[in-house]
């Protein structure tokens, strides 16, 4: 179809405005080729004719529908020119408050002087990971787009952000920078993303300033590289920067300032770090006052350098460095403050009393005497001398002047470079993404060398862009198949060649730079010279200082004058040399001559149009220009190297107000950024592109019958546009799109409206004929009726006479009577009827009262007596009670006499220990003397002749001592009568305690028969007794210890005797050396008979002596060390020989003492043994009897029960029980009798031979010149001294068997004491259960007499396991434990159970460690369970469900009162006893609550693609189409050809999966809940979201789907029956208001006051995004009126907090509860699985 034709009637175009660039108008008549002029009337309706010019008419541009208006991309409106764009970006940033537009691949950003809350991280993580297109226009989806393209295809990217001063350039690049810090972040501990952040503060304090257009104006170029690693995480960031703008340091124009840093400084002057800089007021220096204004309305300096500076730390720059910068700084103030006067006409001073001066001097570290000369004098250098000469005041101003610019420029580089160093990160860079913050095309009233070069940089941007655009153009086409033809686009190659070529601007600008007395006139005059042919070069009409350029965007007119100056950007070279002589390290680092091919180094050769002149000295320098060009070539090669992206930043009004749009500033703008260009390239070829689901679903009412039935919806397609486009060449098919030519898609609406207009003319059509049909019928139904009645009337009157009258009269009086009658008959016949139904009723009523007082009455006769049986039970119950009473207090009574008899128990073993360490000593002792007799033997064989008075001596104190051994005989014996009465006295007493306790409680066992009710006070007393015992027995495990201790010094006395036996042998073999003496003894003998008699009287002395030692049990070691010490001349002296008989004579009678006091000690031990045999014994008994009274008791309330009979056939076996421990005590007291027996005829054997030893030694003396006596002697003497330790060995073997049995029989009976305990525990709560069944008990007394069948083992609900099989219990119930094998099978919970029994076994035994271990072992498996599946949904449902059972199961069975309110009675008996493990439980509370926040997050992580694309893409309405075919052209590496579609139904899927997978683990209905309110909140923040950032999804068929969709979440809640207890519902309450937001009315006031009243739930942000956002589907709907959102914006002023957050924080976390939910199951009850593989764990 011909363009011309679409000019027809209704049809609306644009036309040429002066005020608004161009303004609509309707065409009233439709256009005819040959007409001369078009009928138009404005939107004023003002109609006017718009004149054509017939030989070639130029229409005006026709106007989208209005459809259309409002798109996302430029690109996908049907007409593609200059007024679509400008009015489609108006109706965006006005109407909807939107600011970003896409243009093909540009995004337009609009600046809206105001700050908009859709810059949070909530929104950079709703971008994070769509595709560019799926979501509304914004600088994140470039940024995403641009880190997705790098991480899929591993290639370098860039974003170039470009724009006039003032556009908001530094603010998207920000933005921009932030985005691939947050979602990049690599979590090492550099920060490296806060770091490239932070820069931005410091760039924009140095080189951004305040301008006429801009507050904060980047007065740079700049391009910062983000590097990546392998995994695309930031790893550091470099910066390269362009063209500083360094006029600004020492000139400003009008209201604008110098750079920011400057006005902080002078901010912050009265701060003690800045007091040294001398620092003024900013409009007290120069350099900061030119512009007049030295603040900015809204910014606070103070705060600023205060940010600054936090920065400069924060990148790692020290305080020693920034306080250098700040002395340059303010050494560049202090110089603009030097004032230079004029001394005559050529020359000029400055005074040396210059405090600035001075200042300057002082920060910098330069001479004043230096920086004074050469400001005001210049050194020449001629042939033969060198020259100074003065110049004047303004070249020494310039000199000035370029030395702060100088100085300041070369401080900015610095910056640069630290920044770039604290950047720099140790690692390898795998890819990096530019952002390049660059200024936009420029024009000014005056443009000079400034706007020169960045016009030149915007030419080089704008011919890669359009290389770009016009690549992927091809792509585009070569991807759907569509043939490729060549599209003319404008190619600005002329006007780079004109500034670059050879002889070009810059080219004639540096060579003219050469000449030392070139001007800007004579440059200027060589390019009116050279290029005046040149198209695009022109001189000015009116001027001859000028030049213009035709650039790109538009004409630009240049002022030659400063472009020479600027070029040069000269410094003297003496000023130089000074400050290379700074004692100031910084600024001499500034001046060093800089390395020959300091800027070409970096190995990009630029190859300019003409080579350059070389500089022959020092002086001839890089000129500006060919520095900026060079960076440019390499900024061009980098930017060529990677893939662009494109943001194009708009200034919409000069004047600053928010969402306010100048049509004229703005199409300024567009046609200097390249927008208008990039639509020119579109228009050429197929600008619109819709795929074929969108065309089918939007085109589908222009289809036929027969086309509809199709199938294949693509041939659908081609048939309806072969048949609506009759040329071919306006559309083309490709494999996934169909492309149309400019003008068809509007054609195609047009057709659509016509059919809908058509329908709709015909709907209306039947409509009112069937209204005013049924009108019709109806009066005409009316009129019939009304005819009746006036023809009935009028029949009435003609035929109606007076007796006719009079006969009706009659008829009704005849009448009246006789229903008179027939009424009172039927009144008499009910009454009757009623009375006799009253009597019989009241005669029942009667009876049944006298029934109800007969029961009453007997009622009353019960309670009488029922009364006087309580009473009756109530006194017999206290009476018991009292009785009770008394038997404690007799129990404590005898309980204190126990004590006392056990305290002299104790008195008695501490003897029994006293006499073992005396027994000890007496062995050693005797050992002493058997050696002692067998050096006395030899002694008395050679003396006995000579000495027979001393055997007479000798025989009377044997005599005497026999004597005394008979009285200690005697004494014995009187001891052991002593001790037989005492046993037997401690005997009766314990049978008449025995006695008094089997009365007792005989007494009690009657008592008991009868207490049913106060069987709670039993259990105290029964619990105090198991006290008792348990303190007997922790005594007997003290006592066994003690004689552990006898023992090892028993041993340790063992080792003593064979020591001395070893020296006893020794002695022996001296005997053949006394032989040898025999015969000088002989010799000696008149010499010792001369001295006998004195002898004799100093040997009675020493008996008595001796005697005396012995009998107060001396140690006879004197002797024998008195023996030993004397020399072997003395041994034979009679006095020592007398002295040996003496001591032998008391050894013999000591020896004969100790071994009374021996035999006294195994007697006393024996006693002391079958004492602790009779005391156990007793305790025994006691057990025996209090649980002969349990059973009794049981035996009365039980036997009616079956399961009581089963469980009672225990107490044989317990009967039994008790019969062997008497039998084993019976064994226990005849081997200690059979073992005293033994030890006292070993004893007295022992007795019998060392009194036969004395007689065979009187014997001895006899025969001592006997040599083979003597040798039998010491046989014999070796012989007993073997028998002795033999006895001795056997007698502390019997010791030691004795006190091992006492120590098993100890160990033995504390165990059935416990389970005495346990039974005694049983059986109180068997009572207890029994207490409600007493009457059903008696009566089924005879049935219960029958013999109980055996019952099965009962288990105590714990599994016990070794302690090494610890690792194995963790790894086959935790760790290889899988939630889809054995466990489907397994009772819910079961590993929480089988752990926990494990644990309640380590409590029984008491053993902490094992515990511990245990508790340890389990939380450190389940952690590296959930560490290594973090992802696996159904482990970590698993586990949470066994954590939280786990927690549960040690709060129900701790013991706390709080818990076991629920808790049955064996549940009860189960509780823990010995370990409070509260420490524990918030462990597991604390694991359970990270398992529920990662299982939270792996369902979040399904959910999450699923949600958009169910609940908001997915139509669910049939014959509802919300969809609004945009024919937005997505890049092709934003699309992926695999992507899953998800519907309502896969998300209901879903959550139901994970329903079932919790159910199936059986987890807590209340955790279920929790994390079903979670999910649901997820999906309505997700979707919310969603729609605030998608303006596509904002109408009203789409809140009738969002609304349907919502419905299917609620029947799904409804069928899991998850309504009541979750407040799911309440969390998609937003997202239900935001529906019902899209479907309401929006026209009135009354439909604004509405809106806030429902939409409480959403703030003020989002119910106005939504309004603005509001896009119509259809002609039909209207938009929302800006005056409509103002006014409900002003009713939500009213409205109290609230968050002013645009996106719902899709992280949030409810705050997870674990509430206490006891179970029912009985652990004794649990099986354990074969699967398992649990053989080594035991159930108790």
């Amino acid at each position: 179809m011909a363009l011309s034709e679409l000019y027809t009637k209704y049809n609306r175009v644009w036309i040429p405005d002066e005020e608004h660039v161009w303004k609509s108008a309707e065409i009233l008549r439709d256009f005819k080729p040959g007409d001369d002029t078009l009928q138009l009337q404005l939107e004023d309706g003002t109609e006017m004719l718009y004149s054509l010019d017939t030989s070639s008419p130029q229409l005006p541009h026709l106007r989208n529908p209005d459809i259309l208006v409002g798109e996302n991309d430029l690109t996908a409106l049907s007409y593609l020119h200059e007024p679509a764009v400008l009015h489609n970006l108006k109706v965006r940033f006005v109407e909807s408050k939107i600011i970003y537009t896409y243009c093909g691949i540009i995004l337009v950003a609009v600046n809206p002087y105001k700050q908009l809350h859709v810059y949070g991280d909530a929104v950079i993580h709703a971008y994070s990971g769509q595709n560019m297109g799926d979501m509304d226009p914004h600088i994140f989806a470039v940024a995403e787009e641009a880190y997705k393209q790098m991480a899929r295809n591993n290639k370098n990217q860039s974003i170039i952000v470009s724009g006039e001063s003032g556009a908001g350039k530094t603010v998207s690049a920000r933005y921009a920078m932030r985005y691939f810090a947050t979602v990049s972040k690599s979590g090492s501990k550099t920060h490296v993303e806060d770091k490239v952040l932070a820069s931005n503060p410091i760039t924009e304090a140095i080189g951004n300033a305040k301008t006429t257009r801009n507050d904060n104006s980047s007065r740079f170029g700049k391009y910062t590289e983000i590097s990546f690693d392998r995994r695309y995480q930031i790893i550091g960031a470099n910066m390269r920067t362009y063209l500083l703008e360094k006029s600004r340091v020492v000139s400003q124009s009008e209201s604008e300032r110098n750079y920011h840093i400057f006005y902080q400084m002078c901010a912050c002057a009265d701060q003690p770090e800045f007091k040294s800089l001398r620092l003024l007021r900013a409009d007290e220096f120069r350099y900061t006052s030119m512009g007049g204004e030295t603040a900015i309305e809204g910014v606070d300096d103070r705060k600023d350098m205060e940010e600054t500076r936090r920065t400069f730390s924060l990148l790692g720059l020290t305080k020693d460095f920034q306080a250098d910068v700040f002395k340059v700084l303010a050494g560049i103030l202090h110089l603009g403050n030097v004032e230079i006067r004029n001394v005559g006409s050529d020359r000029s001073s400055i005074s040396s009393s210059d405090p600035h001066i001075a200042a300057f001097s002082d920060l910098l570290g330069v001479s004043p005497d230096g920086v004074t000369r050469w400001l005001c004098h210049r050194r020449f250098v001629m042939v033969a001398e060198t020259v100074v000469k003065p110049v004047t005041s303004k070249r020494a101003t310039n000199a000035r002047d370029a030395l702060a610019k100088q100085i300041y420029a070369h401080l900015f580089d610095c910056v640069i470079q630290k920044i770039n160093a604290a950047l720099r990160v140790p690692g390898k860079q795998h890819s990096f993404i530019g952002v390049l913050d660059i200024y936009g095309f420029e024009t000014f009233d005056i443009n000079s060398f400034e706007q020169f070069c960045i016009n030149y940089a915007n030419e080089k941007l704008q011919q890669q862009f359009n290389l770009h655009v016009f690549k992927l153009e091809q792509e585009e086409y070569m991807k759907e198949d569509i043939p490729w033809t060549l599209i003319d686009f404008y190619d600005n190659q002329p006007v780079i060649d004109l500034i670059e070529a050879k002889m070009g601007i810059l080219d004639l600008l540096d060579e003219e730079c050469l000449f030392p007395q070139g001007t800007d006139q004579n440059w200027l005059q060589k390019l009116y010279n050279y290029l005046a042919d040149n198209p695009l070069f022109e001189k000015p009409r009116m001027s001859n200082e000028a030049f213009i350029i035709q650039h790109f965007a538009d004409k630009v007119e240049y002022q030659c004058w400063g472009f020479l100056e600027k070029n040069r950007d000269t410094l003297y070279e003496e000023l130089i040399d000074t400050m290379r002589t700074s004692k100031f390290p910084l600024l001499a680092n500034f001046f060093l001559e800089e390395e020959p091919g300091g800027m070409g180094s970096k190995g990009i050769k630029v190859r300019p149009a003409r080579p350059g002149v070389k500089p022959t000295n020092k002086n001839l320098r890089t000129t500006v220009g060919e520095k900026f060009r060079s960076s440019l070539y390499l900024l061009m090669e980098t930017l060529n190297a990677t893939t662009p992206h494109y943001v194009r930043c708009v200034k919409p009004n000069e004047e600053k107000m928010p969402f306010e749009y100048d049509s004229k500033r703005v199409v300024q703008q567009l046609r200097a950024c390249g927008v208008l260009e990039t639509i020119h390239i579109s228009a050429q070829s197929y600008p619109s592109r819709w795929t074929y689901i969108e065309f089918y679903s939007r085109y589908s009412i222009l289809m036929s019958q027969q086309e509809l039935v199709l199938t294949d919806k693509k041939q659908t397609c081609r048939t309806v546009l072969q048949r609506l486009i009759q040329d071919s060449n306006q559309y083309k098919f490709g494999r996934t799109k169909i492309f149309f030519r400019a003008g068809q898609v509007a054609y195609l609406e047009k057709l659509r409206l016509d059919r809908l207009r058509g329908a709709c003319v015909t709907i209306q059509k039947h409509v009112r004929g069937w209204s005013h049909r049924r009108t019709f019928l109806r009066m005409r139904e009316a009129a019939i009726i009304l005819q009746q009645y006036v023809r009935g009337q009028r029949r009435i009157r003609k035929s109606v006479t007076a007796a006719a009258l009079k006969q009706g009269w009659a008829a009704v009086v005849i009448q009246r009577y006789w229903r008179g009658h027939l009424t009172r008959q039927i009144f008499r016949m009910v009454r009757s009827s009623s009375i006799i139904i009253q009597a019989f009723t009241r005669g029942w009523i009667a009876r049944k009262r006298y029934k109800k007082m007969v029961e009453v009455q007997k009622a009353l006769i019960l309670q009488k007596y029922a009364r006087a049986w309580l009473a009756r039970r109530r006194f017999q119950t206290l009476r018991r009670l009292v009785h009770n009473v008394q038997l404690s207090y007799r129990c404590q009574q005898l309980r204190k006499k126990l004590e006392d008899q056990g305290k002299e128990n104790c008195g008695l073993l501490e003897r029994l220990t006293s006499l073992a360490g005396a027994h000890a000593q007496g062995l050693d002792k005797l050992h002493s003397l058997e050696a002692q007799l067998g050096k006395s033997a030899t002694e008395k064989a050679a003396l006995e002749e000579r000495e027979k008075k001393s055997k007479e001596d000798a025989a009377k104190t044997i005599a005497q001592l026999q004597q005394e051994k008979d009285g200690f005989i005697v004494q014995k014996q009187d001891l052991e009568k002593k001790l037989a009465d005492t046993a037997t006295e401690m005997k009766d007493g314990f049978d008449q305690i025995k006695t008094t306790l089997k009365e007792d409680l005989e007494r009690e066992e009657r008592l008991r028969k009868i207490a049913e009710n106060n069987l709670d006070l039993q259990k105290e007393d029964h619990e105090k007794e198991v006290e008792v015992l348990r303190e007997e027995n922790r005594r007997l495990k003290e006592e066994r210890v003690h004689l552990l201790r006898q023992t090892e010094e028993g041993a340790q006395v063992n080792t003593d005797l064979q020591d001395q036996v070893i020296q006893l042998t020794k002695h022996v073999k001296v005997i053949p050396e006394l032989r040898k003496d025999l015969h000088n003894l002989q010799t000696q003998r008149d010499d010792l008979d001369r001295r006998m008699k004195g002898q004799s009287e100093e040997a009675i002395a020493k008996m008595s002596v001796i005697t005396r030692q012995l009998l107060g049990v001396m140690m006879e070691g004197e002797v024998i060390s008195r023996l030993a010490s004397d020399g072997p001349e003395q041994i034979y002296e009679a006095g020592d020989l007398l002295t040996a008989f003496d001591g032998l004579q008391k050894a013999t009678r000591v020896l004969e003492r100790k071994q009374k006091e021996q035999k006294e000690v195994s007697d006393s031990q024996i006693e002391g043994l079958t004492f602790k045999v009779e005391h156990l014994q007793n305790e025994n008994n006691q057990l025996q009897k209090l649980f002969q009274e349990k059973m009794s008791v049981n035996d009365s309330i039980g036997q009616e029960v079956t399961r009581l009979n089963q469980e009672n056939m225990v107490i044989p076996e317990l009967k039994q029980t008790v019969s062997e421990l008497q039998r084993h005590k019976q064994e226990l007291e005849e081997q200690l009798e059979e073992q005293t027996r033994g030890m006292t005829e070993k004893i007295e054997e022992i007795s019998k031979k060392l009194q036969m030893n004395v007689e065979e030694e009187a014997s001895q003396r006899r025969l001592l010149e006997q040599h083979e006596q003597v040798e039998r002697e010491k046989e014999e003497v070796e012989r007993r001294v073997e028998e002795l330790e033999e006895v001795l060995r056997r007698q502390k073997n019997t010791e030691t068997e004795a006190k091992t049995r006492f120590t098993q029989e100890a160990s033995r009976l504390t165990a059935e004491n416990m389970d005495f305990e346990e039974q005694l525990d049983m059986k109180d709560r068997l009572i207890r259960k029994l207490q409600n069944k007493i009457k059903s008990l008696q009566t089924s007394e005879k049935a219960n007499q029958t013999p109980a069948p055996t019952i099965p083992k009962e288990y105590l609900g714990m599994l016990e396991y070794k302690r090494e099989d610890e690792p194995k219990l963790i790894q086959y119930i935790i760790l290889d434990l899988k939630p889809r094998g054995v466990v489907v099978n397994m009772i819910p919970n079961m590993a929480a159970q089988l752990l926990f029994m494990c644990v309640r076994h380590a409590d029984y035994l008491n053993d902490g460690a094992k515990l511990k271990s245990l508790m340890n072992a389990i939380i450190s498996g389940v952690k590296k369970v959930i560490t290594d599946h973090q992802a696996d949904f159904e482990l970590l449902s698993f586990w949470l469900s066994n954590m939280y059972h786990m927690l549960n199961c040690l709060k129900q069975y701790s013991g706390e009162e709080e818990f076991m309110k629920q808790n049955s009675p064996r549940q009860k008996k189960n509780c823990l006893q010995n370990f409070d493990l509260s420490e524990h439980r918030q462990i597991f509370s604390d694991l359970a609550i990270r398992i529920y926040h990662q299982f939270i997050s792996v369902m979040e992580k399904d959910l999450i693609p699923m949600i958009v694309p169910a609940m908001l893409e997915h139509e669910s309405l049939q014959g509802i189409s919300s969809m609004k075919p945009t024919g937005f052209r997505k890049r092709s590496s934003s699309i992926y050809e695999d992507q899953e579609i998800y519907t309502i139904s896969s998300l209901l899927q879903q959550l139901s999966l994970y329903h079932s997978t919790m159910s199936q683990h059986g987890m807590e209905e209340g955790l279920v809940r929790q994390a079903v309110k979670q999910t649901f909140f997820l999906v309505g923040a997700a979707t919310l979201n969603n729609i605030l950032l998608r303006k596509d999804m904002c109408s009203c068929r789409k809140g009738m789907q969002i609304r349907c969709n919502i419905s299917y979440l609620e029947e799904w809640l409804k069928e899991k029956d998850l309504v009541q207890g979750t407040s799911a519902m309440e969390t998609l309450k937003p997202l239900c208001q935001a529906a019902w937001l899209l479907q309401v009315n929006k026209t009135t006031e009354d439909d604004a006051k509405e809106i806030v009243e429902q939409c409480s739930e959403l703030n003020t942000v989002q119910i106005v995004k939504i309004l603005n956002s509001y896009t119509p589907i259809d002609d039909f709907e209207k938009r929302v009126a800006p005056s409509f959102v103002r006014k409900v914006q002003g009713l939500l002023q009213d409205r109290e907090g609230g968050s002013s957050q645009l996106m719902l924080d899709t992280q949030y976390r409810f705050q997870v509860t674990f509430p206490f939910t006891p179970s029912s199951q009985a652990l004794e009850l649990l099986q354990l699985p074969s699967s398992l593989r649990l053989g080594f764990i035991t159930r108790i």
